[in-house]
């Protein structure tokens, strides 16, 4: 059973400053599910990496994905020497300071014409610019493969000084009919959710334990196209809300548990990736919850992408997870 999984969006040149006071540096975001992705599918399929960087980075970013025989990079791209650099400084395990000193091309229909027959589509934007809606659009209108968006790039916003905010995703509804299945955290869903007063204060913190808009919000978003919405809950797992014969069934799907959190920078992309596999091989949204929170939870694990393990083991991790 041969896959085809494209990975969209950008791969920053990360600077983390963690909340234990250590510094990482790494390319981020794309190369986290990409890499995972690869390990699980190294004897059954591909991965497509579609992103635009600078010059300067292509090679060192060709070079990390080398080890890994299975990833096409075929869509990484620096004509126009316009790639993204981050730096992020963390408060505590959850919370950080976000800085942005450049940023990416966005990828538009052109950047996907060769890759229409991938099995699914995972988008990854961390800024609210860097993916067309234009490119959903011809997707959807092109290719059979599922498009799994992730609601952290038009949530996020970047101002002229390079600092990263929150946003509200105020043209949310004309993406909705074009996305598959959306994934976000608590956080991003109170940005997508703007019909009620929230109580986050000026520092952006919110009540973590009030899940309350959450059931509201599913049905507006699966009454307008997308099938499966995910939202994550830290450590305490995902929910899953899904489309089925016109109703919708909610699903919890618990945590992976971790004895010690070393670095959650790429948790959010590596969850999406693994929606992808479960998505592709397995077509369960409950599957594809549980390699999602496992992916998730490894990711936790270490400061290099030794952390992501290959099928069999993965396998063994959910195994001992989930079927107790």
């Amino acid at each position: 059973m041969h896959k085809k999984i494209a990975i969209l969006g950008p791969i920053p040149r990360d600077t983390i400053l963690t909340h234990k006071n250590e510094t990482i540096q790494k390319y981020g975001c794309v190369t986290h599910p990409a890499i995972a992705l690869a390990k699980l599918m190294e004897d059954s399929g591909e991965v497509r990496v579609i992103s635009h960087v600078h010059k300067k980075d292509h090679s060192a970013i060709a070079k990390l994905f080398s080890a890994y025989p299975n990833v096409d990079l075929g869509g990484l791209d620096c004509k126009n020497d316009r790639g993204t650099v981050i730096e992020l400084k963390f408060l505590d395990q959850n919370n950080r300071l976000e800085k942005q000193t450049a940023f990416m091309d966005p990828i538009l229909p052109a950047d996907v014409e060769a890759y229409l027959d991938s099995d699914a589509f995972v988008f990854i934007p961390i800024t609210d610019f860097e993916i067309s809606l234009s490119t959903l659009r011809f997707i959807k209108k092109n290719s059979e493969g599922i498009i799994i968006f992730d609601a952290h790039g038009p949530t996020t916003a970047m101002n002229i000084n390079g600092n990263r905010e929150r946003k509200f995703w105020i043209d949310r509804d004309e993406w909705l009919p074009y996305i598959d299945v959306l994934k976000m955290n608590l956080e991003e869903s109170l940005c997508c959710w703007f019909k009620n007063e929230y109580d986050i204060d000026e520092m952006g913190h919110y009540n973590e334990e009030d899940t309350s808009h959450l059931d509201e919000f599913a049905n507006y978003v699966l009454n307008r196209g997308v099938k499966i919405l995910y939202v994550t809950l830290d450590s305490r797992g995902c929910v899953a809300y899904i489309r089925e014969d016109g109703n919708v069934r909610k699903e919890f799907i618990p945590s992976v548990p971790v004895s010690e959190v070393i670095d959650t920078t790429g948790c959010g992309d590596s969850f999406a990736g693994g929606l992808a596999y479960g998505f592709a091989y397995h077509n369960d949204p409950v599957v594809a919850a549980r390699y999602a929170n496992t992916l998730g939870a490894l990711r936790t694990q270490g400061k290099t992408y030794e952390v992501f393990k290959n099928l069999k083991i993965t396998n063994k991790i959910i195994s001992d997870c989930y079927m107790q």
